[in-house]
């Protein structure tokens, strides 16, 4: 079995952050939330607007780039 990158989803404070997705992103967001609500045991799979904020933090804590300008900083 694929594991997927992203762990269990902590509950924090949210930020209310509006933007746009295409179709075929939030599709696969869903997909993604479904998948990780299996891998997880989650009852039902996070909504888009939840799964997005983790799979973001997850992507900006790898970028290996990003981290060595914020460091310099």
């Amino acid at each position: 079995m694929t594991r997927l990158r992203l762990g269990p989803v902590a509950e924090e404070k949210p930020v209310k952050l509006t933007i746009e997705l295409s179709g075929r992103l939030f599709r696969d967001l869903s997909d993604y939330a479904a998948a990780h609500a299996r891998e997880t045991g989650l009852a039902e799979p996070l909504s888009p607007e939840r799964i997005a904020p983790p799979i973001i933090e997850r992507f900006i804590a790898g970028d290996r780039g990003f981290g060595k300008l914020r460091r310099r900083d």
